[in-house]
């Protein structure tokens, strides 16, 4: 656990910008899970033993898994919304999907690297970290930097800390070697969306000076992204490089009617098993049974074929709102008949 003797404590509004960066809260939250013993939040996360050693050296670390896991199952029910397979992780559907190699199993370890890769660059350049900042600097503060917003995140210290994280690419075990893939699938997607923004700063707006710093793609970007490489994912199978005698990703063996024998890319998202059709519950989903549709949209899909119940139901919403000196908004409530429309059993 953190000792509380080795934490500086600074009034909240009198921050200076001199302040070590690991002590510059986002939220009064995060300075509270500084100051909690992280060991036990490591504990709770069920990791392997070389990542629970990794989460435990760093305080920000347990903090930084438990925001990547959140961030990454919300924008996967986000990009699943529509679907009849909607990113339903509790308990029991979240373990048996894992245990097969499904497309939607691939969309998951893509997504989850990403997230950790995306919190991880942030966390650095939040200054959230005690092992990295916003450019690595020898004594892990850079003030200028601090103080004119050129603190890029960090993806070059990201992409070493998710792989040490993740582990060794697999040599045998074709399983394991998918889910290596689509873990770098993700990391891949976070790096190419890596832009550079630029500040000016001088007289009256000139540019005498330039600031630039490395920034991430917005998370709802990266998501978006990955589900087009869901859409269009490869199965494959597993053959040996002979002059290696290591186990090589590539397409079945024998062809399968409607699938591409085009040998997978290190960008595509791959899968070894046929996907179930989700419509009914079973170990992997609820079903779609009851599941709210859209009428032009999406009905047809995810209902199965079996059709969809209307439902008519008055609601009251805010309108017409105004914003109001000083300081609030204000809005007339109107009343609207909706048609809600679910699928049938």
């Amino acid at each position: 656990p953190l000792a509380s003797s080795s934490l500086k404590v600074y009034p909240a509004c009198k921050l200076t910008g001199n302040e070590p960066l690991t002590i510059l809260p986002l939220t009064s939250e995060m300075e509270e899970a500084a100051v909690k013993a992280h060991y036990k939040v490591c504990d709770r996360l069920k990791l392997e033993k070389k990542q629970r050693r990794m989460c435990r050296r760093d305080p920000g670390v347990a903090e930084t898994l438990m925001e990547a896991i959140s961030m990454s199952a919300l924008e996967c029910q986000y990009q699943f919304r529509f679907e009849r397979w909607n990113c339903t992780l509790e308990g029991r559907y979240r373990a048996s999907l894992l245990k097969r190699g499904f497309k939607e199993t691939a969309f998951l370890y893509a997504i989850s690297s990403a997230g950790l890769t995306h919190a991880m660059a942030k966390a650095c350049s939040a200054g959230r970290m005690e092992r990295c900042t916003c450019d690595e600097a020898p004594d892990l503060e850079n003030r200028e930097a601090w103080q004119w917003g050129g603190c890029g995140d960090n993806l070059k210290y990201s992409n070493k800390f998710v792989k040490e994280f993740l582990g060794r690419k697999p040599n045998k075990d074709l399983r394991a070697r998918v889910d290596f893939h689509n873990n770098l699938v993700g990391m891949k997607v976070i790096k190419a969306g890596v832009e550079t923004t630029c500040k000016c700063h001088g007289v009256s707006g000139s540019c005498t000076v330039r600031t630039c710093w490395r920034q991430l793609s917005p998370f709802h970007e990266i998501g978006k992204q990955l589900k087009q490489k869901y859409e269009t994912s490869l199965k494959v199978g597993s053959t040996t490089n002979e002059a290696t005698g290591e186990g090589d990703i590539s397409p079945p063996k024998k062809s399968i009617p409607g699938h591409s024998d085009q040998i997978p890319r290190t960008t595509d998202l791959v899968y070894i098993d046929d996907s179930p059709s989700f419509c009914l519950m079973s170990r992997y989903s609820p079903g779609t049974s009851g599941r709210k549709c859209y009428k032009d949209k999406n009905c047809d899909s995810i209902c199965c074929g079996r059709g969809h119940n209307t439902q008519s139901r008055v609601v009251t919403r805010p309108c017409q709102c105004q914003v109001r000196w000083c300081c609030y908004v204000e809005c007339k409530q109107c009343t609207q008949r909706e048609e809600v429309y679910t699928c049938k059993d």
